[in-house]
């Protein structure tokens, strides 16, 4: 079912029987596949490709020539740069056929992947997480890790308005100055939230 209030551009091209929510909008030569779910409150840049039985969650936001395989699935408020990649299997070959083969790759709630990034399948992006532009993402990404290069190297950490936070040490608390949210170190790869995560920016009843 496709909302009323969805907007899908004359040239974009949309599978049915596939969902898609309130004030979704569809752009230039887009294609949405069948089975496919999408959230309300999302954008498809123009050229954007969403494969059949992808899930999309609200409030995402799709640059231009992103394709979205089957076995993707994007939570809430997901950001995707200008022509990132995604694939479904480790070892393609035009001869053989793998689709048996397709591994699940999850990208969380709030994480940004930048411009032309590549993320192997079977991984998964944790919430809030920044991939830098251009950076091949081959291993589990942890929850508001800032990531760049190929393969990808931590060297950070984000805060859920995307500011870059302070070196910290294990077992140290910071209070972001710009969103008033407080993190916690855990350990190397793991820094925890103390603070209520914010509401959804776009509630549709």
């Amino acid at each position: 079912m496709i909302h009323e209030t969805a907007q899908i551009h004359p040239t974009a091209v949309v599978d049915e029987p596939c969902e898609i929510g309130a004030e979704t909008r569809v752009w230039h030569f887009s294609h949405v596949r069948t089975a496919t779910r999408i959230g309300h409150h999302c954008s498809f840049g123009m050229g954007s490709y969403v494969g059949s039985g992808v899930e999309i969650g609200n409030g995402c936001r799709i640059q231009n020539h992103v394709s979205i395989y089957e076995s993707v699935s994007l939570e809430d408020e997901v950001f995707c740069g200008p022509s990132c990649v995604f694939t479904n299997v480790i070892n393609p070959r035009a001869a053989i056929d793998r689709k048996e083969e397709f591994l699940p790759t999850r990208i969380r709630r709030g994480a940004t992947i930048g411009a032309n990034a590549t993320i192997i399948c079977g991984i998964t992006v944790g919430r809030w997480a920044l991939i830098g532009a251009g950076a091949i993402v081959r291993r589990d990404i942890p929850d508001f890790a800032l990531v760049v290069g190929v393969p990808t190297k931590r060297i950070g950490w984000v805060g859920i308005r995307g500011e870059t936070l302070p070196n910290l040490v294990v077992g140290q608390t910071h209070t972001c100055p710009v969103e008033g949210h407080q993190y916690f170190l855990e350990s190397v790869n793991c820094l925890r939230l103390l603070t209520p995560e914010p509401a959804p920016r776009h509630v549709y009843p």
